[in-house]
């Protein structure tokens, strides 16, 4: 049972600067010891957080111990409970959370226990920033016709957000069409600091979308979690995590003129992949700090999914504070920030000598040192110096099909395809871009990129320039504050002269969400097997992810992204090769339209303000009319309709009873799928279209749905009949039992049929077998997606068996009661000699009692093979799930008062 905090006399009060109190708060320097001041700012978070709720329950004295002792408990890997401040859903990942919520109201009500218990414990902020599908792109008109057919596509799945936000206490839903959930979390959500009660404390947060790290960069601790994971968090189920190494990256002098954030994130990505920071905490500190607003650190945070590490951490100094007065937060407000971090030894001033910190491990860049650069074509860590694209472009054609590789004859490289677009003569060759899109929350809350790209635009049109008409090109900012800058410089109209109209403000093309591109462009690159190109400036660009046509997808910055779209293709030397002919017919380069440091500079301050943060974020809370029109029902318990194919009621619950059901093993599987290195949970939970001939299709066609309202994967999450369906549906997934062939398929072993995956899956659950999926390293990479763990739970998949795991998915794994199995080091299906057509059992002790963390297990075959795997089940709590059959199930009964 909870008892009171052992850490009582360490409460102190804090005094505000001309009388009176803010609050009271547990104070680190109270502690006395002197192993706390060599703590790194990040780790001092998990401190405070553990003492604040310790309850030698929940959290332990023994817990907080760890975590002040970091420097040698930390390579140890134990583990500690983290209670977060906050939670943050987004609208594709929160309505998930939301069915989640509803069905086990339902679940609770069936097991004789009061269903409103079933509420988020801890602050939930939930954004529906709605992932604008670019169907109008080019036009002033955009924002308004994408919304309302957005509105149109998922009025039921906004009114059941709707309804969740009356249902359930504690939860603020921000309505749609308000911005990038990330962007929105910086400059309106974050706390930073919290006062709750009378009792100060550091916001952190965790969030269902990996890039919820973008609010480190305003020292707010938050990294991505699954949605199974945040649910928890949500009920008041503390986090276990195994306490993390964290890597100091010091930054020294300032970015070249000319150089920009994104440049710097792309080098500081492929800097933290080589360096291996999977697991761990990066914090940035150094004198270079001092040169880095605010924007570009959130730029950087942003991308620690990409780099893999949990978190990419700024700590709070004075460039932090003047951002908050910048985005509108009150005086007072940042008083008692600052007020607060000073006390607790959380707040870095440079103008003090600095106490050096200790980290498991370094790294340094001289900002100096970082040049223009893009990353591709089919991985974010694939950095390329600009001056070096076009030989990269060619021996990408010429490499053998891979990451940096088409296998494109040479006979064929220099091919050109001749179309019509709309009437006029056009012609394609390989390279050419067909998209061009400024979107992600990874740079459009960074005001000198996006002022940057509205000034190439401006050097460009003055000097006569234009975009071909085929390529789609479109913007999306993060929030509203973005078009009232642009709009504040007089800049928008140069952006819209070249096709970059406001699309609407939500994800797009960085999540697959680009719309179709021109049908006698698609024609022209499907038919004659053209490597097509995408420019954005996103943080994704795995293959098939941003459009089925685009093979070849390059990260660059905003303007970057503009250059691209003036040149028409990547196969191009900047330096030497013209982007284009001016209107005086002269030969205009890449020198001609690329704007200096200094002008970015001038125009950012004089356009962005602190009123253009306030305006946006006061009409935030009322809403559009759209979103208030919804009418939606006020019962607590959710009337759920079956007719509907975007939100269905999940059976995980269906046969749930009070008796923990244990721990299962495998008994003669069959493989389901065997994969090579890198498979995404784009691979494995696509979030973008439906294909017309996948099971998702037929059975949204079954019930009489049009083809053009399938709408997206992402968009109907909120059913598992079309998630389980959608569950390894890419196109351009690579299963070894089709021998390397591309494609949603597999083959059903017993058989030998080659059918859909759901279908081989669905015979296997028929026949009562059980199913494994062979994998090789970084299974899981990408997007936190929780679809991703629970669409293989409906197919019946009982165990993954990889080379590694990315951290979000593996725990997700666990959530939905599957069993993650590590090779061995040098170990992996090839070396093993296995083919996936051998049936696997893996024997499991029938308590849980008997397993512990990190235990080694044995796999044996049919054909006589035996082999040794470690079970990645990393903590006590993670075991605990397990032998409940899922997260969910394990807080139920919790809350009911079975057994833990």
């Amino acid at each position: 049972m909870a008892s009171s905090n052992p850490f009582a006399s360490i409460l102190k009060t804090l005094e505000k600067p001309g009388g009176g109190e803010f609050g009271k708060y547990y104070s680190l320097p109270a502690l006395g010891d002197p192993r706390v001041d060599k703590l790194p700012y990040s780790i001092r978070i998990l401190l405070e957080s553990a003492i604040r709720n310790c309850d030698e329950f929940q959290v332990k004295a023994k817990d907080v111990e760890k975590i002040i002792d970091w420097e040698n408990s930390s390579p140890k890997q134990v583990e500690i409970p983290f209670k977060p401040a906050r939670v943050l859903l987004q609208d594709f990942t929160g309505v998930p959370a939301v069915v989640d919520l509803a069905c086990m109201r339902d679940a609770m009500n069936k097991l004789g226990g009061d269903s409103n218990k079933i509420n988020p414990l801890v602050p939930v902020d939930l954004v529906i920033d709605h992932s604008v599908q670019v169907d109008v792109a080019g036009s002033e008109n955009a924002v308004q016709a994408n919304m309302e057919l957005e509105f149109q596509r998922n009025k039921e799945r906004f009114g059941f957000l709707k309804w969740g936000s009356n249902a359930f206490h504690n939860m603020l839903v921000v309505p749609p069409g308000s911005g990038i959930v990330h962007q929105v979390n910086l400059e309106y959500l974050g706390r930073v600091v919290f006062n709750t009660e009378g009792i100060l404390y550091p916001d952190s947060v965790v969030g269902t979308d990996s890039h919820t790290t973008m609010i480190d960069g305003l020292g707010v601790a938050g990294w991505g979690v699954g949605g199974i994971e945040a649910e928890a968090a949500m009920l008041g189920q503390p986090m276990s995590m195994v306490l993390p190494g964290v890597v100091g990256f010091k930054l020294s002098g300032k970015l070249r003129d000319g150089v920009t954030a994104t440049d710097l994130v792309l080098t500081v990505t492929q800097m933290l992949r080589k360096h291996g920071v999977v697991g761990k905490f990066v914090e940035f500190y150094g004198e270079g700090m001092r040169e880095l607003s605010l924007a570009d650190r959130a730029t950087i945070a942003n991308m620690s999914p990409e780099y893999g590490a949990t978190m990419g951490f700024f700590p709070v100094d004075h460039v932090t504070l003047q951002y908050l007065k910048l985005t509108g937060r009150r005086d007072e407000t940042v008083s008692m920030i600052e007020s607060y971090l000073r006390a607790n030894n959380m707040f870095v001033d440079y103008s003090q000598p600095q106490v050096e910190k200790v980290y498991s491990s370094y790294l340094e860049l001289n900002l100096e040192d970082v040049e223009p650069c893009v990353s591709g074509p089919k991985r974010p860590h694939d950095r390329v110096p600009l001056k070096e694209m076009k030989a990269d472009w060619h021996s990408c054609l010429d490499n053998k099909v891979g990451f940096k590789g088409f296998a494109i004859p040479k006979g064929s490289q220099s091919k050109v395809v001749e179309f019509s677009y709309h009437g006029t003569p056009a012609q394609l060759r390989h390279g050419d871009v067909v998209i061009a899109a400024i979107t992600s929350c990874t740079n459009t809350s960074n005001p000198s990129v996006m002022l940057g790209a509205a000034l190439v635009a401006k050097k460009a049109c003055e000097l006569g320039l234009e975009v071909k008409p085929w390529i789609k090109t479109s913007l999306a900012p993060g929030s509203g504050v973005v078009t009232k800058y642009l709009e504040k410089s007089g800049l928008q109209k140069y952006l819209n002269q070249l096709g970059f109209h406001i699309v609407g403000y939500g994800c797009t093309t960085c999540i697959g969400n680009s719309g179709d591109i021109n049908e006698s462009v698609a024609s022209a690159i499907s038919e004659n097997d053209m490597v097509a190109a995408a420019v954005l400036s996103g943080n994704r660009n795995f293959e098939g992810r941003v459009h089925p046509l685009t093979r070849a997808n390059y990260l660059a910055s905003p303007p970057l992204v503009v250059a691209y779209a003036l040149a028409g293709t990547v196969d191009i030397d900047f330096e030497k090769e013209p982007i284009g002919v001016g209107k005086d017919g002269k030969q205009i380069f890449f020198r001609d339209i690329w704007p200096s440091t200094e002008e970015v500079a001038n125009v950012v301050q004089s356009s962005v303000l602190p009123a253009m943060f306030k305006a946006t974020y006061e009409a935030i809370t009322q809403g559009n009319p759209m979103w208030n029109q919804l009418s939606v029902p006020s019962s607590t318990l959710y009337t759920w309709d079956p007719k509907s194919t975007y939100i269905h009621d999940p059976p995980y619950f269906k046969s749930m009873t009070m008796s923990p059901p244990g721990p299962h093993g495998v008994k003669d599987a069959h493989c389901l799928l065997n994969f090579g290195d890198s498979i995404t949970t784009d691979h494995i939970s696509p979030a973008g279209s439906i294909h017309k001939d996948s099971p998702a299709a037929r059975y949204l066609m079954e019930r009489g749905v049009d083809r053009r309202d399938f709408n997206s994967y992402g968009s109907r999450r909120g059913n598992d009949e079309i998630m389980a369906r959608g569950t390894f549906a890419n196109i351009r997934i690579v299963n070894k039992l089709l021998k390397g062939e591309v494609g949603p398929k597999t083959l059903h072993i017993p058989s030998g049929e080659k059918l859909s995956v759901f279908d081989v899956a669905m015979r296997h659950k028929s026949e009562g077998q059980d199913t494994i999926i062979l994998a090789g390293a970084e299974y899981g990479s990408g997007s936190s997606r929780d679809w991703a763990a629970k669409g293989p739970m409906l197919l019946g998949v009982k165990a993954v068996i990889a080379k590694s795991f990315e951290r979000i998915h593996r725990s997700n794994l666990v959530g939905m009661g599957i069993i993650p199995l590590c090779f061995k080091p040098g170990q992996d299906a090839e070396t093993l000699g296995l083919t996936g057509h051998e049936r696997y059992t893996i024997d499991l002790p029938s308590s849980v009692s008997e397993i512990k963390p990190g235990q080694d297990i044995t796999v044996v075959t049919d054909n006589g093979k035996s082999f040794t795997c470690t079970m990645r089940f990393d903590t006590e709590v993670e075991l605990a799930y397990f032998d409940h059959g899922g997260i969910l199930q394990y807080a139920i009964r919790n809350l009911i008062g079975g057994r833990s």
